[in-house]
């Protein structure tokens, strides 16, 4: 069985999305692969797939033990054989499903990286026939990303000794620093590396200044009234309480979820979240990863996260349909004390390091080892912030002077350690490493600031943020879609003319590093002031004065050019850059403009820096030629009615409701909505019934499909996306009994 073959009998799709065909082609023929690609994107299918064609089994190591389950049932649901180890099982269970993997029962099993540290684990995973090892969630691995995890260290030691392996690392959130990392700790064998884009075009980014409380739950009753389904994001543990208090008293189904509740309020809150029992999550950052409901329609975060790599990433859970979603940061400034409140307790300093040291060797017993989880040690240390102490620790992993292990017979861990013969003092600790952590972290959140206060589109900002120059505006986020945007209209020639000055003026105040490629060195102000021939202390001091665009828009006016130069910065000609103080340059995009290759759409400015009125709008034949008037417009109607009927002609009725159906349309039909409901609901009953989430059965992207296609036979359904042979066996003919009443 090919790759093509075995997509469409396990997950019942034609053809791979972007990026997707060449990732398994790489994995399968025994390369390593480093993939980033964004939530939504498919990287679960980039090695599940794999595992399928491989000839051993595939283990896949994962964070969240939710996580874990959530895909084990789903690809049990496909008629996979998958399994899990974690630490709710007994060690005869653990046993019992290691061997399944060395007998070849079994095809993915999936771990955490804690496993890593037991040695029964690692002895009894050598004598298992590993084809493929796959790690989720890889940015864990390194310090300089937003979810350092130190038990992520320990993968690349031991995967190593596993014979013919292949090592595949899989996160949707990554910058250049820390796919270096990645690759360094995993000990990835001249790797593939993929990025296949961060961009989510059906994601709407907004950003709200909300300063006060009553501000923010205003909004969110808002949004939650119009889009239904939601994540509310939340610093604090306190703050989730709050806010899922008042989300419960406007009477909408709505769960909480923290690390302060128990493992199985935890649970019974994820249940009914991804069952669809409840509507609304009130979580901090802990919840989301891995859980796969594709119908959230919006996620808010009532403060401030602490890095764009963690807002981006969850943000990226709604709209995993590929319909619509909204993602709102509720931005106060005064927020960002709690985020600096955890850099500091994730940030101990060599000192508190040295004490945690040597209270561990006090303390250790004959075998070197503590059994006392972290609270207990702050509390007998009377160190306040216990998360300060976590982070001492992780930094004695890392350095590999301790390992942490279970304690056997409670669900807690201990610490071990492996250097006795060493005292605090001696110690050999990267004090500049921790100097430079400290730096990021700060520099990270700084980013979250200059995000939520910036001009310009919000995605392409985050685009570049993760080092894709190339980002255009994305045209549905708050800024993009401004009341003022109406103003947009096509460049004559004299104002392609003036536009072009004023980029090359930011082009000779730049330093080029490549043929298309600039540095930037000077600020707006400074360039607003060179192109209007500004006689000023800082234009002699540098020999600005003596440039060729020195004066060159000064026929124009000051307001003017800086309105030109900032309507330059949102649509992504200039780009700015995030230093205390930013400087401004060319993109690629802005180049090409410069060179007379591209014609952008622009707000035209009035002399006064405002834009003129009335505007000429931008509209659906944007791409007709200008003087195309409406007998133009007519001609393309007439084309493309032709074009549809060819394409037509010959079909059956459900073929041409299958190629309307898959064409990405949004909205349903009054009729096509009344059957959709009528499915959710007998979703909804199967998945009482099996105690299972619905989007296991089928996800709600496949159930509209099914609305407007209307298949009545197994063939039928076959032809729909999602839907294998499995699925359309198992699945599919207590719908299509809907159906066909329906019809």
């Amino acid at each position: 069985m090919d790759a093509g073959e075995a997509l469409k009998q396990y997950f019942g799709f034609d053809r791979f999305r972007d990026g997707q065909e060449d990732i398994v082609s790489t994995i399968t023929s025994g390369r390593d692969a480093l993939v980033v690609m964004p939530t939504g994107g498919g990287k679960s299918l980039c090695y599940q797939l794999p595992a399928l064609l491989l000839p051993g089994a595939t283990l896949v190591i994962s964070p969240l033990i939710a996580l874990m389950k959530d895909q084990v049932d789903a690809l049990r649901a496909k008629g996979i054989a998958a399994d899990t180890i974690n630490s709710s099982l007994s060690p005869a269970q653990q046993d019992e499903r290691i061997a399944a993997l060395s007998n070849g029962s079994l095809k993915l099993l999936y771990v955490a990286p804690e496993r890593f540290g037991q040695r029964r684990f690692v002895e009894a995973l050598s004598r298992a026939n590993v084809s493929l090892v796959a790690v989720d969630e890889a940015h864990c691995v390194s310090q300089w990303g937003h979810d350092f995890r130190p038990d992520y260290l320990k993968i690349g030691r031991y995967v190593s000794q596993l014979r013919g392996a292949t090592l595949a690392a899989f996160t949707a959130t990554a910058t250049p620093d820390v796919r270096a990392d990645i690759v360094t700790h995993l000990a990835l064998r001249e790797p593939e590396i993929f990025v296949t884009g961060f961009a989510r075009p059906n994601l709407s980014f907004r950003v709200v200044q909300a300063g006060r409380k009553m501000e923010k739950f205003r909004h969110i009753r808002k949004l939650a009234a119009e889009k239904k389904t939601g994540i509310i994001y939340c610093s604090t543990r306190k703050h989730v309480d709050e806010v899922f208090e008042e989300v419960q008293s406007w009477g909408v189904k709505v769960v909480a979820y923290h690390a302060g509740l128990s493992e199985e309020a935890r649970n019974a809150a994820q249940d009914r979240f991804v069952g669809g029992k409840a509507d609304l999550a009130v979580a901090t950052n802990a919840f989301g990863m891995g859980i796969d409901r594709s119908d959230i329609r919006f996620v808010a975060h009532y403060e401030i996260p602490g890095s764009i790599e963690a807002y981006y990433q969850e943000a990226g859970r709604a709209g995993r349909d590929g319909l619509p979603g909204e993602c709102h940061l509720l931005y106060s400034y005064a927020d960002k004390r709690t985020q600096e409140f955890f850099i500091e307790g994730s940030n101990p300093g060599v000192d508190m390091i040295r004490l945690l040291w040597d209270f561990l060797r006090r303390e250790a017993d004959a075998q070197g080892e503590v059994q006392l989880s972290i609270g207990t040690m702050a509390e007998k240390l009377g160190i306040k912030n216990d998360m300060m102490l976590g982070s001492a620790l992780s930094t004695l992993m890392k350095q590999r002077y301790v390992e942490r292990f279970d304690i056997s017979g409670l669900r807690a861990k201990g610490t071990r350690i492996l250097r006795a013969d060493l005292t605090g003092a001696q110690l050999d600790i990267d004090t500049r490493a921790l100097l430079e952590k400290e730096r990021r972290d700060f520099a990270r959140l700084q980013a979250v600031i200059d995000y939520g206060t910036s001009g310009g589109c919000r995605q392409e900002w985050m685009l570049h943020y993760f080092g894709d120059e190339n980002a255009a505006p994305c045209g549905c986020c708050d800024w993009c879609r401004r009341d003022d945007r109406q103003g947009v209209t096509h460049l004559d020639d004299e104002q392609f003319t003036v536009l072009r000055k004023a980029l090359s003026g930011v082009a000779r105040m730049s330093k080029r590093v490549g043929n298309d490629d600039w540095e930037g060195l000077f600020g707006l102000g400074k360039i607003a002031d060179m192109l209007c021939g500004r006689q000023k202390g800082p234009m002699r001091e540098h020999g600005l004065n003596k440039l060729s665009t020195f004066g060159i828009l000064e026929a124009q006016g000051m307001d003017f050019t800086k309105a030109l130069l900032d309507e330059c910065l949102v649509m992504g000609l200039l780009r700015k850059s995030r230093d205390e103080r930013p400087v401004v340059t060319l993109t690629k995009l802005g180049t090409r403009a410069m060179k007379g290759d591209f014609v952008p759409e622009l707000l035209w400015p009035g002399p006064d820096g405002k834009p003129p009125m009335p505007a000429i709008m931008r509209g659906n034949d944007a791409d007709l030629p200008l003087d195309g008037g409406a007998d133009g417009k007519a001609k393309k109607r007439k084309r493309k009615a032709g074009e549809l009927f060819e394409a037509n002609a010959g079909k059956s009725p459900f073929e041409n409701k299958k190629r309307k159906a898959t064409q990405g349309a949004e909205g349903l039909d009054s009729d096509d909505a009344e059957l959709f409901e009528s499915l959710k609901r007998k979703r909804f009953e199967l998945a009482q019934e099996r105690g299972v989430p619905a989007y296991q059965i089928f996800p709600d992207s496949t159930l509209r499909t099914i609305a407007q296609t209307r298949p009545t036979t197994r063939d039928e359904a076959l032809q729909l996306p999602g839907i294998g042979p499995h699925k359309a066996s198992r699945e599919f003919p207590p719908f299509a009994e809907i159906v066909k009443s329906w019809v």
